[in-house]
């Protein structure tokens, strides 16, 4: 047995330097902000561009703004002793011609009572764990319109028989055509035409006074406008995108020449020839109100722009798909709204909320053809001489561009929503 000879250490291992920390905030701007020599130049420029820009907001919204006062006294330096931003008693005063417009004040319950029903219908289409999707769309998309119209721009009682009938046939067509569905069907429109004829006799009792479009305006015109142009046209959109592609010579060139022309002329334009051109072309006798015209043309163009946008989508789809449902007997029609069409609208979430985004801030063009929507009522609102101060301008645009900015901004965070939940089997 060999002596073994232990090694014993004379010195102590140097201490090793500690680890770069890479957790937490102090690692968060080690690693993400300052980790090279342009990523730290980055940092420092946008750290600049904050300090003048966001600041300075946030000083002129909040710190330095008036929050009370009866008229301009109130939201001037002189008087305050300070420097002042946003004169918010202006907004106060003025909120409720934002919104409405010259609405007779006495009719607002109506105006009220159809952004309730607007969103009692909206909110549960958009929540997707909640039942009975078919019937609260044919409620929204088909029913909700004629009873809107019926209260914003009032009349007889047998406008809203018509939409109660309208209700009772789609609840008919959902139940299936079953004993019981006919008995609610025939029921139910003897209550909505009887409620409506009864009424009419009455006379003026029974009416609500009719609101000419010219005195609407606000947030409601922006809000009419809008919605009325993101829903009539996706139809328009979908039919011109299945006329390109189709096979019919006539067809296709139609669709080509539609969408070729309303893309290339400027909204503006559209607006002015649905405005003052568009009753040229209809019989002496007839007439169009002024913001159904306007209607019809952003409908139209919104159209045309998102006819592109779908065939971008339905040009994704492998055309394997298309002959394999053709092999296993399935129509045109079905193929196209079972296969096709569902998966190119999932695949063009972000390019059709974008053209609804867009559309949204375009509604503002309409005060160039006597519509006020939100930003032509905040405008008309600063010949008042009563809030006239140096930052009442300001304070005007800063509102309608809070009110934008959360419609937009809402918009974007429910279509990531919903294009995360439609990607789900592509998730790793």
């Amino acid at each position: 047995m060999s002596d073994e000879v232990a090694f014993v250490r004379q010195e102590l291992v140097p201490e090793r330097a500690a680890p770069v920390r890479t957790t937490g905030f102090v690692g968060f701007l080690r690693t993400r902000l300052f980790n090279t020599p342009t990523n730290t130049l980055l940092t420092v420029l946008s750290a600049l561009l904050i300090w003048f820009t966001v600041v300075p907001t946030i000083r002129f919204l909040l710190v330095d703004a008036v929050w009370h006062g009866a008229d301009r006294n109130a939201c001037l330096a002189e008087n305050v002793g300070h420097p002042v931003g946003a004169c918010w008693p202006y907004v106060t005063a003025k909120l409720t011609q934002f919104i409405y417009g010259f609405y007779p004040a006495a009719e607002r319950w109506r105006v009220n009572l159809t952004f309730l029903l607007a969103a009692l219908l909206l909110l549960p289409l958009l929540i997707p764990r909640l039942p009975a999707k078919s019937l609260n769309a044919c409620l929204f998309f088909i029913a909700f319109p004629v009873v809107a119209f019926f209260l914003l721009h009032g009349g007889g009682m047998t406008a809203f028989a018509v939409s109660g009938a309208i209700i009772s046939i789609l609840l008919f067509l959902l139940s299936g055509g079953t004993r019981t569905g006919w008995l609610a069907l025939g029921v139910s429109l003897a209550w909505f035409v009887g409620i409506g004829i009864v009424i009419d006799s009455m006379g003026d009792a029974g009416r609500l006074p009719i609101v000419d479009t010219r005195l609407w305006g606000g947030l409601l015109v922006t809000l009419v406008v809008s919605v009325t142009g993101i829903v009539a046209s996706m139809p328009i959109g979908m039919a011109l995108a299945l006329g390109r592609r189709s096979t019919i010579p006539l067809i296709r060139i139609f669709s080509i020449a539609f969408i070729e022309f309303w893309r290339g002329v400027p909204l503006i334009t559209v607006l002015f020839f649905a405005t003052y051109m568009l009753p040229l072309f209809v019989p002496a006798n007839f007439t169009i109100d002024g913001l159904m015209r306007a209607l019809i043309g952003i409908a139209v163009f919104a159209g045309a722009y998102n006819a592109e946008v779908i065939r971008g989508g339905m040009l994704a789809i492998p055309r394997g798909q298309s002959e394999a449902a053709s092999a296993l007997g399935l129509s045109w029609w079905k193929t196209t709204g079972l296969i096709v069409m569902p998966q190119a609208l999932r695949h063009v979430i972000p390019g059709l909320v974008n053209s609804f985004i867009s559309l949204f801030k375009d509604t503002s063009l309409v005060s160039i053809v006597a519509l006020f929507d939100l930003l032509g009522t905040v405008r008309a609102s600063f010949a008042d001489p009563v809030w006239a101060t140096p930052t009442m301008l300001f304070t005007g645009f800063a509102f309608a561009g809070i009110i934008y900015f959360s419609f937009c901004f809402g918009m974007s965070r429910y279509s990531l929503f919903v294009e995360r939940r439609l990607n789900a089997h592509r998730r790793n």
